[in-house]
């Protein structure tokens, strides 16, 4: 199983980043390892060896056949489900790494750094078409809210892009970004993340 993810999809993202992605000639990919993946209902351990952890919620899609070279247009009968996420990152780690021009890797796809919630089966999506809200909550509170009509690329696109440089395979997942950084996480918080009305995602932080 392969872990893509998406940075600076959003176009809120990009404002608070000045806009950079619109100087890219594309998605901005990256990757975690597969022991990155923390399902719903299990535990996530902040790590000693990082100062801060930040947390930011956004929509998933599940691979569910085999695929090279996908055309755009027949990207949505490649996955067949979605549900939010949490991409977990180490931010002083990637803010020391970026300062030297080194690999996120450490910071971004360390074990338990990519959440999942339960999935929901929408065979009607298509990410040209549809449009879906989700939002993350933090004890209890909303933190994070977008909609994917605020993406600058769909989940089609990023499928077509991806399978440019990697074969998809099915159980492969594919996050698709988020509109903002939620922030820090701490010890004892409380997360619990949402696709329209259905509750899909329940973190707690240890």
């Amino acid at each position: 199983m392969k872990i893509f993810a998406t940075g600076m999809n959003y176009r809120q993202h990009n404002k608070e980043l000045d806009e950079t992605l619109y100087t890219q000639e594309g998605p901005v990919i990256f990757t975690k390892a597969d022991s990155a993946l923390l399902r719903t209902k299990k535990p996530f351990f902040v790590p000693e060896w990082t100062a801060r952890v930040d947390c930011a919620a956004g929509l998933v899609v599940r691979i569910c056949r085999l695929g090279k070279g996908i055309p755009e247009r027949f990207a949505h009968r490649y996955y067949d489900a979605v549900t939010v996420g949490i991409d977990f990152t180490a931010g002083d780690c990637l803010e020391r790494a970026a300062e030297r021009g080194l690999p996120w890797e450490i910071s971004k796809g360390f074990d338990g750094s990519a959440a999942v919630g339960e999935w929901s089966t929408l065979p009607e999506y298509d990410g040209k078409r549809r449009h879906l809200r989700f939002r993350l909550d933090k004890n209890g509170e909303t933190v994070q809210s977008g909609d994917t009509s605020d993406m600058v690329y769909t989940a089609d696109k990023l499928i077509a892009y991806i399978s440019q440089f990697f074969t998809l395979r099915t159980g492969d997942l594919l996050y698709t970004g988020y509109p903002a950084v939620m922030g820090p996480v701490q010890i004892g918080d409380h997360l619990e993340g949402w696709l329209e009305d259905q509750k899909v995602l329940d973190i707690r932080c240890k």
